[in-house]
C-alpha cells in the first residue's frame, strides 16, 4: 500500500494596492507576486544571529573589547567615546606607514563656552576585517588595536593596560 500524501494548505496574504480601476471602485487585492508565487515572508527572524548585519557584529566586537577592559580601567574608561569607521580618510595620520587600523583622537578641553571633546578610540572595520581569517580572530585583532589605542591615550605600554597582551614577534 502506498502512503498518502497529506496536503497542506497554502497561506495567502492579502495586500491592498492603493490604486483603484476607477472612482468609488475598491482597491485591487494581490495574492500573489508579478512571477506568480506567494508573498515573501521575513527570511530571518530578528532573534537569529543570521538577522545582524557585519557592522553590527563588528560593533559587539568592540562592546566586548571595551568589557574586557572595563574590571581594570572603568574610572578611565568612563570618558573614553569609541567609534567605528569603515576605512581611514586619504591622508590621515598613520597612513605613510601603512594602512592604520585604529585612531586616538585625544580630545580637547571646553574653552570659553566651547563644550569639551571627550578623547575618542577610532576603529576601522574593513583593514582589521581584511586581516582576519574567521571572526575569533577578528575579535582578538579588535581587542589588540583597542587595547593600544588606550594605552597611547594614557601614556602607558599596552602590556600595562592588558598583562596578557602579545609581545611583538
Amino acid at each position: 500500500m502506498l502512503p498518502t500524501r497529506q496536503h497542506r494548505a497554502i497561506r495567502s496574504a492579502t495586500v491592498r494596492t492603493g490604486s483603484a480601476e476607477g472612482p468609488g471602485r475598491r482597491p485591487r487585492v494581490r495574492r500573489r507576486d508579478r512571477h506568480g508565487r506567494g508573498l515573501r515572508g521575513v527570511l530571518a527572524p530578528p532573534g537569529v544571529p543570521l538577522h545582524r548585519s557585519r557592522s553590527e557584529r563588528f560593533d559587539e566586537l568592540i562592546l566586548e573589547a571595551v568589557a574586557r577592559l572595563e574590571p581594570r580601567w572603568e574610572t578611565q574608561l568612563s570618558g573614553v567615546e569609541f567609534a567605528v569607521e569603515e576605512i581611514p580618510r586619504p591622508g590621515a595620520p598613520g597612513t605613510a606607514e601603512g594602512v592604520p587600523l585604529g585612531r586616538l583622537d585625544p580630545g580637547s578641553p571646553g574653552l570659553a563656552g566651547a563644550a569639551a571633546r571627550p578623547p575618542r578610540i577610532v576603529v576601522y572595520r574593513r583593514p582589521l576585517a581584511a586581516r582576519a581569517d574567521n571572526e575569533d580572530e577578528l575579535g582578538e585583532l579588535v581587542f589588540e588595536v583597542i587595547v593600544e589605542e588606550f594605552a597611547r591615550l594614557l601614556g602607558l605600554d599596552p602590556d600595562e593596560v592588558d598583562p596578557g597582551y602579545p609581545e611583538d614577534e
